[in-house]
């Protein structure tokens, strides 16, 4: 068993060297010798040769039958290191709307699974454009015939928008603070809102606290936005993706602040 020192020792010895992991991230699916890294790496036949030594040495790599092979123990330290660099690029690509941001309502797994957020795209206001994000929401949500969302604050438009997609025979699923509830859905068409919520077509779920959290999925498609620290929320900015990761990633993301609404 390992002991977190040598654990962030072992992690320390392959992240210190570019060297060892593009050895490694060769090696990983395709087993060589090092006359074939070195055509692959393009790096000289003396640093693949003192490298492929120190990583042997350490039981990072074995060689079977003229060919080098990762070592179970050494591939999962490289998927983690791996994991940690697309986490940091992920953060890095969309630092403004990280940044000076509450994520706080971000769940464990969220946090975790960030890297799912990869092919997203980050949506900015512009002096020319000051609706850009709001504009970019509503799209989404006209063309769309199944929507869950996370409405923190009631935007005038967004019954109109309810009432269009439960018009068109589909359905909607929001969670949104108490005291919006009512202003949110009594300006849809009583008859068509009572049908639907008969017919589970339209489901609300009250927030006794507050959410500091803007987040639908409109068909396959999804959008976040997040509050600034100062508790107001940010309408210039949202990420928004219509990749099955980020949808997957948004929709556990729903089903975690519903139950915590439930709970």
């Amino acid at each position: 068993m390992y002991t977190n020192s040598e654990i962030n020792s072992e992690i320390q010895f392959l992240a210190k060297s570019e060297i060892r992991m593009k050895i490694l991230s060769e090696l990983y699916n395709h087993p060589d010798n090092i006359r074939g890294l070195v055509k692959k790496t393009k790096i000289t036949y003396s640093s693949v040769s003192s490298n492929v030594n120190k990583l042997e040495e350490s039981n990072y790599i074995i060689k079977v039958e003229k060919k080098y092979h990762v070592t179970p123990m050494a591939k999962i330290y490289f998927d983690t290191l791996i994991d940690f660099k697309k986490s940091i690029d992920i953060i890095n690509d969309f630092n403004s709307l990280w940044d000076k941001h509450n994520l706080n309502q971000l769940s464990i797994d969220s946090m975790k699974n960030i890297t799912d957020l990869k092919n997203s795209t980050l949506i900015e206001t512009t002096p020319l454009d000051i609706y850009k994000t709001h504009n970019t929401i509503k799209n989404q949500l006209i063309e769309s015939s199944d929507v869950k969302a996370i409405f923190p604050y009631l935007h005038p438009e967004y019954p109109q928008l309810i009432e269009e997609v439960l018009k068109n025979r589909g359905s909607v699923e929001l969670i949104v603070p108490k005291n919006i509830m009512n202003p949110i859905i009594t300006p849809i068409n009583e008859q068509l809102r009572k049908n639907c919520l008969n017919s589970k077509k339209l489901k609300v779920h009250p927030v006794e606290n507050e959410l500091n959290l803007y987040l639908t999925l409109c068909d396959d498609k999804m959008s976040l936005g997040l509050f600034k620290n100062d508790g107001s929320f940010d309408q210039n900015r949202i990420l928004i993706s219509d990749d099955s990761k980020s949808y997957n990633w948004a929709r556990e993301l729903f089903k975690h602040v519903k139950q915590m609404v439930r709970a």
